[in-house]
């Protein structure tokens, strides 16, 4: 996507810089859903796959120059309440989304304390990640199908409304 092709731009420019003078800091943007999926939105999911991808092959980039001055952060907060994926339905035991206020001071957080990932909220994504990654890695798909189901994210987006026609594009994610 032209977003994807942008971050790469500019971080192509930036970056020689900040490994000459060995300081930096790139922040990337995602999504929890650039880790976990879901249907109705594989459009979004792989861009924000995309950016995290991203993220990993640059932070390797750089831990193998030796460069310990530019630090790295990646956000990937959970469902944000903005209106982009308004009518968004999941258990109820699961958190209500987020407030965007509560999603910049977390990031901005990480990104004062370098601590290299803001996973808001953090306690929700530990959770999520210790639970639900390791299944990934060994349950065959219909399982993660059936645990989808049983959570009610195999159809958490629908129906999920169009954008307003000539809504801005970086506003819509």
């Amino acid at each position: 996507s032209k977003r994807r092709c942008d971050e790469h731009s500019t971080t192509k420019a930036f970056l020689p810089k900040m490994l000459e003078l060995n300081h930096g800091h790139i922040v990337t943007v995602a999504s929890s859903m650039g880790l976990f999926s879901t249907a109705g939105v594989e459009d979004y999911c792989a861009s924000k796959f995309g950016a995290i991808g991203f993220h990993e092959s640059l932070s390797h980039e750089i831990k193998a120059s030796d460069k310990d001055g530019i630090k790295m952060t990646l956000v990937c907060p959970y469902l944000v309440d903005t209106g982009m994926f308004k009518g968004c339905r999941i258990r109820s035991s699961f958190p209500a989304s987020l407030k965007p206020e509560f999603c910049v001071t977390q990031s901005m957080r990480a990104i004062l304390h370098r601590s290299g990932y803001d996973l808001a909220p953090l306690v929700y994504f530990v959770y999520l990640t210790s639970v639900f990654s390791p299944l990934y890695s060994f349950l065959p798909f219909e399982a993660i199908v059936c645990m989808y189901r049983f959570l009610g994210a195999d159809k958490c987006m629908y129906p999920i409304p169009c954008p307003e026609e000539g809504a801005d594009e970086q506003q819509r994610g």
